[in-house]
This record gives C-alpha cells, sequence and structure tokens, in this order.
C-alpha cells in the first residue's frame, strides 16, 4: 500500500539521480535484451506499429503492474528499512517467477552488471544487505533508494526506462520509424501511469504475472535461428 515515500517530494538532486538511473547510457547492457519481443516479431505476433502498441499495454497490464513495479516498491521500503530479510524474500521471489532461462538470465545479468557499477562507485549496500545473486529490480530499488528518490516516482522511473527500451529494440528488428516509436509512447505514456496507480493497490497473494504470450516467445527465442538481442 502507498506510504508517506510514495507522496513525498522529490529534490532536485533525487530527479537527477532517477534519470541518471533510467538512462540508455547506463551501462549495464540493458539494449541486448528484448524481454521476447525480438520472438514475437520473427513469429509474426507483432508486425507493425499498431500490435507494437498492443503487446506493450498487455505487457505492461499483466506483467509490471502485477509483478516488476509493486515488488519495485516493496524492496525500496524494504532497503529503507534495513530489512534484510525482506530484500531476500522479494529478490527470491522475482527469480521465482522468470518462466524462461533467458528472462532469468536478463534480471540476473542487469542486477550483477548493476552491482559492478555501483560498487566502482562506492555506492553499495553493506553486505550484510546484499541477497544472494541479486537482481536488476533489486538493485534499482537499493538505488533508488540511496538517492532519496520517492516509491512512487522509482516506479514510474522504471517503467520509462522499460518502454523505452522495448521500443528501441522494437526499431532495430522491424521497419519502425522513431516517429511512430513516439506514437506508441504517446498512447502507452498515461498507461504507464495507471499502471502505477494500480501496483501501489495491489496485496501480496495479488502479485504474479500473468504473461503466456511473453513466456511462449521467450522460450522460442532460444533456438531462434537468427537473433539480434539475448532475449
Amino acid at each position: 500500500m502507498p506510504t508517506d515515500a510514495t507522496a513525498s517530494p522529490m529534490s532536485d538532486l533525487s530527479l537527477l539521480g532517477l534519470i541518471q538511473l533510467i538512462s540508455p547510457a547506463l551501462p549495464i547492457g540493458a539494449f541486448a535484451w528484448s524481454q521476447g519481443l525480438e520472438s514475437a516479431l520473427e513469429l509474426g505476433w507483432v508486425s507493425n506499429e499498431a500490435e507494437i502498441g498492443e503487446w506493450l499495454s498487455g505487457v505492461l497490464e499483466d506483467g509490471l503492474t502485477r509483478c516488476e513495479l509493486p515488488v519495485l516498491a516493496r524492496l525500496q521500503r524494504a532497503w529503507g528499512e534495513d530489512d534484510a530479510q525482506a530484500v531476500a524474500h522479494w529478490n527470491d521471489w522475482l527469480h521465482a517467477v522468470r518462466e524462461t532461462r533467458e528472462l532469468s538470465e536478463e534480471d540476473s545479468h542487469l542486477g550483477s552488471a548493476l552491482v559492478r557499477l555501483l560498487r566502482q562507485l562506492a555506492l553499495m549496500p553493506p553486505e550484510s544487505m546484499l541477497p544472494e545473486r541479486p537482481g536488476y529490480v533489486t538493485m534499482f530499488a537499493w538505488a533508488a533508494h540511496l538517492r532519496g528518490v520517492p516509491e512512487r516516482q522509482a516506479m514510474v522511473g522504471f517503467s520509462w526506462a522499460w518502454l523505452e527500451n522495448q521500443l528501441a529494440a522494437a526499431c532495430k528488428a522491424l521497419p519502425l520509424g522513431h516517429t511512430a516509436a513516439q506514437r506508441v509512447i504517446e498512447t502507452v505514456r498515461p498507461e504507464l501511469v495507471g499502471a502505477v496507480d494500480t501496483a501501489l493497490t495491489l496485496e501480496d497473494e495479488e502479485l504474479g504475472p500473468i504473461l503466456p504470450g511473453v513466456a511462449l516467445a521467450s522460450a522460442q527465442h532460444e533456438t531462434q535461428y537468427s537473433r539480434l538481442f539475448r532475449s
């Protein structure tokens, strides 16, 4: 449920910290992963601007809204309360709900890359707080907490980074121009806010992604002959 942190104002320095965290220039290799989208394109499930918008809306509604976003808020809270048990629990939960090897590897690889970056910047949490195999969402939550980014804004930023990366993948794998990508953003952008609103109301027992299409696309991608992306 929402806490005081979700409504607190964000300082300029916190805002810059969030922008740094969601920037495509962040050297964690997110550009190398498509989360099954490349396979959906190859299979013909998604082939044009309208279908990409529908695919992304579906993944947002049944995926991020029910999985990454509410867990991000829980993890950020756990970091703020020095609750290592809760951090480990939600980190393990996220690993458990990844339905394919590639989706699991994506979270682990991006998490490891963010750990390396934060260590080089001397921004790591205490070792006693760090879970085994910290994933991307877990370390994103730590960085947002460290930067003083309110929960709600961290969730908005995380969802924006997801949308931007998905459209970058679509532009590389399809003849989708950048103007078309901007039109998709105009359609999906308000849905990001609605996703955060919904995610903040969900109880623990309501969480869990419902994305059979993404799971099937990701499983197919593992043996796809020609690939640009790692997932």
